[in-house]
């Protein structure tokens, strides 16, 4: 074999192995995307009774533009549906707490009462305010099935501020902080429930 077959050769093999290379890799990288598409449904919905929507509500996105609200700034929403009509809003949100921001979501049925909030990122102090982002949360449910008016204006605070909620022990300032976004999640979807839930709303 002369040296120009050897070449060609070698260069054939090395084209064939890029190219199975390239294949594995789109194959891994789709099944990767799918992963963390599971991953992060599973992270996101386990908030939503599970037989209460049957579309994929990560992929029905609301085109909300980024709002500061009164104590926390709103990030974005998805819409989940049944039988193609709405059934619950998740908003993303974000409060200040003793150490830094605090990402949370908040998922709101039709009638504008809380289904639950989880904790999405944090960094406040070990063994106190971080424990807003134990998963379950025990303090985070004392709100499910609260709204906007229920309890009232005045009660919507914590026990400490002459309101109606416990807090977090240790963790006055967390506790206030969460306390006040789920709140202002709540006034901003009874305020733009038309917007937020679209027009095949059935009264």
């Amino acid at each position: 074999m002369n040296r120009v077959s050897s070449v060609v050769i070698v260069a054939l093999l090395a084209g064939l192995g890029v190219g199975a290379t390239y294949l594995v890799q789109q194959g891994s990288a789709s099944r990767i995307a799918e992963q963390q598409r599971e991953n992060d449904s599973r992270h996101f919905l386990d908030l939503l009774p599970a037989n209460s929507y049957d579309n994929h509500p990560l992929e029905h996105t609301l085109p909300l533009a980024v709002a500061t609200l009164g104590d926390s700034t709103l990030q974005g929403g998805f819409l989940a549906t049944r039988s193609g009509q709405p059934s619950a809003v998740l908003l993303r949100s974000q409060a200040v707490g003793y150490v830094g921001s605090i990402d949370l979501l908040i998922a709101i049925d039709v009638n504008g009462k809380l289904l639950g909030v989880k904790t999405l990122r944090q960094s406040e102090t070990p063994g106190l305010g971080a424990r807003i982002a134990d998963w379950p949360n025990a303090w985070l449910t004392i709100f499910v099935g609260k709204s906007m008016n229920d309890p009232d204006d005045k009660r919507w605070a914590l026990k400490k501020d002459q309101g109606q909620f416990d807090q977090v022990a240790g963790a006055t300032i967390t506790s206030r902080a969460v306390l006040n976004a789920i709140h202002d999640a709540l006034r901003y979807f009874d305020e733009h429930r038309q917007q937020l839930l679209g027009e095949n709303l059935h009264e």
